[in-house]
Parts: structure tokens; C-alpha cells; sequence
């Protein structure tokens, strides 16, 4: 799954690998509504990622972020299960609502849930933690 595949509706269009992936077509879904409540509710634009990522894996999502359409206003979470890495990226304006201790705090959160093999969870519950700590925009 790439970025912004998430987004995609079931039975509109969807990708064939997203499909394929690691979620249920429910967790799309919950996932898709989670990643529209943060936008909704923050006015910054939040994004996922889960995949393989290069090394080092940090630069890797960091690139990935700067694709995005408004990396300044944007929240990218990375996240590939193979390789057990996890990285929050922000743009310099997310960064003001959601300075890197609450990232953090969020993404072990996140490693909670991956643990004990809720990926579609974890991912859920990191990205209302972020959005509760941006509060409204």
C-alpha cells in the first residue's frame, strides 16, 4: 500500500495490490475514516504509508513525506511490518501542533499495537493521537 491508497474507497477503483495487502477491506475503511476525522478535525493532512522502506529507513520516509501534496501541513506515518520500522514525519507546520515528544508518544503507542499484531489498530489509535494533540486548525 502506498501513500494516499488508503484513501481509496472499496469497489471505486481500488488498487488490486491495496486488496492484497495486509487489511481487510473493513480495516481500509476504518483506517480511511480515521485519516478523514484527523483532516477534518485539524485542518493538517495526514497520510500513511506501509511498505517496505529503503535504508536508511528515516531518509526513505522522509522522502516519502516530501512527495505529498502539502508536505508543510502534512503528517506522514511510515510504517513496514517486514522490516519492524516505524517513523512520524511532519512538515514544519504539523510540527507546531505536534511537536516530536507527542510523536513519539504516539508512535509507541503504535508499537504497542503492532506487538501484539493489530497493525489496522495500531495505525487507527496513532493517527487520533496525533490528531487530538493538533487540535483544531
Amino acid at each position: 500500500m502506498t501513500v494516499g491508497e488508503t484513501r481509496a474507497e472499496a469497489g471505486t477503483g481500488t488498487p488490486p495490490e491495496v486488496l492484497d495487502g495486509p487489511f481487510s477491506t473493513r480495516q481500509l475503511l476504518r483506517i480511511d475514516e480515521a485519516l478523514r476525522l484527523a483532516d477534518q478535525g485539524t485542518g493538517l493532512v495526514f497520510s500513511i504509508y506501509v511498505g517496505g522502506l529503503d535504508e536508511p529507513v528515516r531518509e526513505h520516509a522522509e522522502r516519502l513525506h516530501r512527495q505529498l501534496a502539502e508536505p508543510d501541513r502534512s503528517v506522514l506515518i511510515a510504517v513496514s511490518p517486514n522490516q519492524r520500522q516505524l517513523e512520524v514525519i511532519t512538515g514544519r507546520q504539523a510540527r507546531k501542533r505536534i511537536p516530536d515528544t507527542y510523536a513519539k508518544l504516539a508512535a509507541l503507542s503504535m508499537v504497542a499495537a503492532f506487538g501484539v499484531g493489530d497493525l489496522a489498530g495500531g495505525i487507527i489509535n496513532g493517527l487520533d493521537q496525533l490528531a487530538t494533540h493538533a487540535g483544531k486548525g
